[in-house]
């Protein structure tokens, strides 16, 4: 089937750049749907473990995207995406598309847009939400921003990952996930709020957590990271270093678009509090902010799990 001029069969051939935590699971979910992918990392050895679960090693990013249809980066920030794309363009094919599931800004996404574009080929802004887990069962959440031509020439490649949902055009992916992480920056800082006032107050913290699942303070966040932090398993998913990147991308398109948000002032606070002490344990790690506004109350008696 022909769409747009991108054959969606599984001869589409795929570059990833970016085999970190969760480059690796998504690249082993393109495999297991049938595409053949080409893999590049800064640290080749990293995309060469990938060989054995059928994908290509490059060892330059001009290697990786010549002959590629389809272009994923899933790097660390939006200056390194701009780099690469930047290494990338002389050897891309004629009307390549490239999707950045990376966290970006929000305006770093519109200038990939506008240089991809001016280049003759596509860009789609897709960042994920689900972390390691959600990577290694191909159930992430996939936030696109793109034309609706282009989400479709690649929503089967990306619902090899994940649940794809087009939320508006170039940029707009990042909008999703900004928004994603200020809420799941907050209610971290809240589950944690609330365990340590239950303990502290003389109630069984782990009980107040089951009593009040299913009511309306349900949330995968209290399911999840409540229990983590009553094991005090602060071992990363998503890291705080990332976290507080994704709350300062969130105040900086607040700023854009001319909007105060005093909760995600005081939250990114909060985890600015802990980044030279625990910058790559979980975001979980809001217990541990929080104990330090608190001295003498701590969660739990067991021992701090963080690598």
């Amino acid at each position: 089937m022909l769409i747009s001029g991108v054959q969606l069969t599984f001869s589409t051939k795929i570059a990833f750049l970016g085999i970190g935590l969760m480059g690796d699971p998504m690249v082993r979910c393109l495999l297991r749907a049938g595409y053949s992918v080409t893999v590049w990392n800064r640290t080749h050895s990293k995309a060469q473990v990938l060989r054995a679960a059928g994908a290509r090693p490059a060892v330059s990013v001009a290697e990786a995207v010549s002959g590629a249809d389809v272009v994923i980066s899933m790097l660390e920030a939006g200056p390194i995406v701009a780099q690469v794309l930047q290494e990338a363009l002389p050897a891309l094919p004629a009307a390549a598309v490239w999707i950045d599931m990376s966290s970006t800004k929000q305006s770093e996404a519109q200038q990939f847009h506008a240089t991809l574009e001016a280049a003759g080929h596509a860009f789609i802004d897709a960042p994920v939400s689900g972390g390691v887990g959600g990577a290694q069962a191909g159930t992430l959440a996939i936030m696109a921003g793109a034309s609706s031509a282009d989400y479709a020439r690649v929503e089967t490649i990306l619902a090899a990952m994940g649940r794809p949902t087009l939320v508006g055009p170039a940029g707009s992916g990042q909008v999703a996930k900004l928004c994603n992480q200020l809420i799941v920056g907050a209610t971290l800082t809240i589950v944690a709020e609330a365990l340590l006032l239950a303990q502290a107050a003389g109630a069984d913290a782990a009980a107040v957590r089951a009593a009040i699942r299913g009511g309306f303070a349900e949330s995968k966040i209290l399911d999840v990271h409540g229990q983590r932090m009553l094991e005090r398993n602060f071992v990363a998913g998503g890291q705080v270093k990332s976290q507080i990147k994704d709350m300062h991308n969130i105040l900086a398109a607040a700023d854009a678009a001319h909007v105060t948000l005093p909760v995600t002032q005081l939250v990114t606070q909060r985890y600015e509090s802990i980044a030279e002490t625990y910058p790559t344990a979980d975001h979980a790690a809001a217990l541990l902010a929080l104990e330090e506004l608190n001295p003498g109350q701590r969660l739990g008696d067991g021992p701090d799990q963080l690598s």
